[in-house]
């Protein structure tokens, strides 16, 4: 068992940056790919970065690539999400995610590779 507690989101103007986290604890041990995800209002969940337990792998979506980074503190067991340069589109609540089970060696946009999910914090960008 995995537990993930996500932290660090708000409201914010647009162009503005924010900074989440995920607080993994439990069987952390674990733990290989962490990854984050969104989901709107009325919309399905999508994939946001991933991240390898090495950190020699990461992955973005087009939409968030050059403005978002993803990086992780295995001796903290903790992942971060730096977002700048934010837009109203990105309002959405952000859920933490990581794999326990396949350990692959390049980061992975796939929902179904991650098996514990937090419970999200909510993100807010005013035009």
């Amino acid at each position: 068992q995995v537990l993930l507690v996500e932290s660090g989101g708000g409201l914010v103007q647009a162009g503005g940056s924010l900074r989440l986290s995920c607080a993994a604890s439990g069987r952390a041990f674990l733990i290989n790919t962490m990854g984050w995800f969104r989901q709107a209002p009325g919309k399905e969940r999508e994939f946001v970065a991933a991240i390898t337990r090495s950190g020699g792998s990461t992955k973005y979506s087009d939409s968030v690539k050059g403005r978002f980074t993803i990086s992780r503190d295995n001796a903290k067991n903790t992942m971060y999400l730096q977002m700048a340069s934010l837009k109203p589109e990105d309002t959405a609540v952000y859920y933490c995610a990581v794999d326990t089970q396949l350990g692959s060696q390049e980061a992975s946009g796939r929902i179904g590779v991650y098996d514990f999910w937090g419970q999200g914090t909510q993100v807010t960008v005013s035009s």
